[in-house]
């Protein structure tokens, strides 16, 4: 499953919530400094769906703010 995500680094708390739209914004509290943000937002949606980190992956957007992610099937 691919999902858009609109990310908004250092944000006060982490949260995941569903646009209007239907995409994701994932809040992290960590700066795109070195892929901090990018790892924060990693587990952050591995922790909402209940899976382990492996089972997501940026597919594309690991420099911007809009991401596409992918979820993996779990075994």
């Amino acid at each position: 499953m691919r999902i858009q995500v609109r990310v908004i680094p250092r944000a006060r708390q982490r949260a995941v919530e569903e646009a209007p739209d239907g995409s994701l914004r994932v809040k992290v509290t960590e700066p795109a400094d070195e892929g901090r943000a990018n790892a924060a937002v990693i587990e952050a949606l591995a922790e909402h769906f209940g899976l382990p980190r492996r089972l997501v992956a940026i597919v594309r957007g690991a420099k911007s703010r809009q991401k596409l992610v992918e979820i993996l099937p779990h075994p």
